[in-house]
């Protein structure tokens, strides 16, 4: 059976049950849906990451497919009113079309941005970066993905020659006998893996974690380190200095798999114990112990997550693992490494195939030119009209609507008012543009503000691949078509295509007699998710992310195909690295790195360092999770975190309104006193809209090789409000 014809039910499953995976976290549990009268239900299934485990989120997953908040038909904004109204599709279509039009007919190409999401499939990925760079033309496109794991992503890149967050099996966490975590909280962030974590201590595994808090994570640890926000990249280069100290360098994988080491070692040589204790607040006796449990452990990992990531020196953070990995022989050993606990469902996948401002399928980079001609010999186009890189994330949200930057955006799959930095500056960037076009399920905050809303199916109601945080494609499956009115973000896509492509034709030009452009536009541009795979595949090949030998029959067959996998005869790979790395001479490479101070340091002003992060009922900008009932009740409204010494200091009560300000803006939310935060530091989650938005004060700053914010330290003051 080929790609195309395949059923959308796997074999020994009615119609009405469908074998797919959670819409939530990188995890990508497994579950099967199953549709009666009644409704939809979720009911977990043995997979290798969940091991029929779900968490809150994903058992509530299906209330949203029937939400009364579900968009059911176009919106579009009356320019007498200012209200959103119904419309029809072509209404709606012809509406984004003639704006498109009109702004690059007096701007130019990239006076139109696209922004996409890390929760799209790798099809609509696929698809939205070559819409942009084809069909619209531009290069202005980047994601969400950007505020996850670019940091992550380029440390690897520079270390490694390839970027994938775990490059090895989820399960080699439960056999680890040292596990170190880094800005990770997968207790609260993606539940389900914590069976790894507690196997691993049940076997005798030691659990390090490094975090500013006592997290639900950090409780179940062994040793908890917890260092002032923007101090990991110190303690790192502390940890490895001990290692060199005591002889726990693995010398002979130095000098025969990696380079640069010698650099790396004149540079930690600076960062004996008592520094970092001092920069940090972790004391020399809890570095000692983690650097003894990971250079003398037999199976050791280190895992990084956005708590290491999310700086404006988030990529050398990183680094400074890797290195510290890398000197412990790590990367490539049986049951050790370094890896990166990835965020949103397909953050992984949703970089790799061309939503990120300087990438093209397969990982390529779009500056290549043997790149550009592969990706454009698959396009069908010459590879000199493929534009050249965009700009990072928040550089393009923040040049909206400003003099040279995009006048349009359409958006797919996110929700910046509410996830970007600086939020305020953001949502006026916005309201700034003549034209916004916003494809969601439901009306999200940056959905308000758009011209023309386009009502989009949800994971139930779709085919496609995911790839979750292992490197392992999946397979989602639909249960039934969407709701009359509703399209698919492939078929939105096919649609503007080609009436793009009319549009591109003069009347005078036009021959009724032969093949129109829009016909060849939608060709170009199908919405049958299996087509685009079948794409999606050739585009991919010879890439560092290689997907060529995966197909949907392999994937249903082997619980998932981890690239990168050249043949549909040939092996995939679990495993990376273990007779290479994806260099040019197979080396690793090292990178001195040194601490730096965050971008806005504390002050008589803003004497309190503020950092941000999720909680277990709620999801991302929360557009979906603070809809379904059962969550709201679990996490209801924001909150900020206080210790009760910082409470008492400020005369502020459990529960009562507080009002916490940076030199970017404020929001409001009830406090909540916990021992378990540093007294100069407080926390907010980020998945919170209107006063509770707690990126309203979150610094800008940017990470200069990824373009990360610098999410997890800003300075501010609190009072109550």
């Amino acid at each position: 059976m080929t790609d195309g014809a395949r059923s959308a039910t796997p074999p020994g499953l009615t119609p009405r049950e469908v074998a797919t995976h959670c819409p939530y976290c990188a995890l990508q549990c497994g579950m099967t849906l199953r549709a009666d009268d009644a409704g939809v239900t979720v009911h977990p299934r043995e997979f290798p990451t969940n091991r029929g485990g779900l968490c809150q989120k994903g058992w509530t997953a299906a209330e949203l497919l029937d939400h009364p908040d579900r968009l059911t038909t176009p919106l579009v904004r009356d320019a007498a009113t200012g209200e959103l109204h119904p419309a029809s599709w072509d209404t709606a279509l012809d509406r984004v079309v003639a704006g498109i039009r009109a702004v690059q007919d007096d701007a130019g190409r990239d006076a139109v941005a696209v922004f996409g999401g890390g929760g799209l499939t790798n099809e609509k990925a696929y698809a939205l970066g070559k819409f942009a760079r084809i069909g619209l033309r531009t290069r202005n496109i980047d994601y969400n993905g950007r505020f996850c794991m670019s940091s992550a992503a380029a440390a690897g890149m520079r270390a490694f020659g390839i970027d994938r967050g775990l490059p090895f099996p989820l399960a080699d966490l439960g056999r680890a006998d040292t596990l170190l975590l880094v800005g990770a909280n997968p207790a609260e962030t993606m539940p389900p893996l914590v069976r790894w974590l507690t196997e691993q201590r049940r076997d005798g595994g030691k659990l390090i974690v490094i975090d500013p808090r006592v997290t639900a994570t950090a409780r179940q640890a062994d040793l908890h380190l917890q260092p002032l926000p923007g101090t990991d990249l110190a303690v790192a280069n502390a940890l490895l200095h001990i290692a060199l100290t005591e002889g726990w360098v693995d010398r002979a994988y130095v000098a025969d798999r990696t380079t640069g080491f010698d650099a790396v070692r004149r540079g930690v040589a600076a960062w004996w114990p008592a520094r970092a204790e001092q920069l940090s607040g972790v004391p020399v006796a809890d570095l000692e112990a983690t650097a003894r449990a990971l250079g003398t452990g037999g199976r050791v990992i280190i895992l990084t997550a956005r708590g290491a990531e999310q700086h404006a020196k988030g990529v050398d953070t990183v680094t400074a693992y890797v290195n510290l990995a890398l000197a412990l022989g790590l990367p490539g050993r049986d049951g050790s490494g370094y890896g990166c606990l990835t965020g949103q469902g397909n953050g992984q996948g949703g970089r790799e195939h061309g939503q990120k401002a300087d990438q093209l399928p397969g990982y390529r980079k779009i500056d290549d030119p043997a790149a550009r001609e592969h990706v454009a010999g698959v396009w069908g186009v010459p590879a000199d009209e493929l534009p050249g890189p965009g700009v990072p994330a928040y550089q393009l949200l923040d040049s909206l609507g400003t003099p040279g930057g995009p006048r349009a955006l359409l958006v797919f799959g996110s929700n910046p008012v509410v996830s970007a930095p600086r939020a305020a500056r953001i949502e006026g960037r916005l309201r700034d543009l003549d034209l916004l076009v916003v494809a969601d399920l439901l009306l999200s905050e940056t959905a308000a503000l758009a011209d023309v809303v386009l009502p989009t199916a949800q994971w139930a109601e779709e085919d496609g691949t995911m790839t979750n945080l292992e490197g392992r494609v999946l397979r989602r499956r639909a249960l039934r078509p969407p709701p009359p009115g509703v399209r698919t973000d492939l078929a939105i896509i096919s649609d503007l295509a080609a009436r793009l492509a009319e549009a591109d034709v003069e009347p005078a030009d036009a021959n009724p007699t032969s093949v129109r452009p829009a016909a060849v536009a939608a060709a170009r541009f199908p919405a049958d998710p299996a087509a685009v795979f079948a794409e999606l595949r050739r585009a991919s090949s010879g890439g560092a992310a290689d997907y060529a030998g995966i197909s949907w029959d392999r994937i249903d067959a082997d619980d998932g195909v981890y690239w990168p996998c050249p043949t549909e005869d040939g092996p995939d790979t679990p495993r990376l690295f273990a007779d290479r790395f994806a260099t040019p001479d197979g080396r690793a490479r090292f990178h001195p790195v040194d601490h730096r101070p965050a971008a806005e340091e504390v002050c008589a002003t803003y004497p309190l360092h503020f950092t941000t992060g999720r909680v277990l009922a709620q999801y991302q900008s929360g557009t979906q999770t603070r809809r379904v009932a059962a969550l709201r009740r679990a996490a209801p409204e924001a909150f900020v975190e206080l210790h009760p010494d910082l409470a008492t200091r400020l005369g502020i009560d459990d529960g009562d309104p507080v009002r916490v300000t940076s030199r970017r803006g404020e929001f409001r939310a009830p406090a909540r006193l916990s021992a378990g935060i540093r007294p100069d530091t407080v926390f907010a989650p980020f998945h919170y809209a209107g006063a509770g938005r707690a990126n309203s004060v979150t610094n800008d700053a940017v990470d200069p090789i990824s373009g990360m914010p610098e999410f997890k330290i800003c300075a501010v003051r609190v009072e109550k409000a």
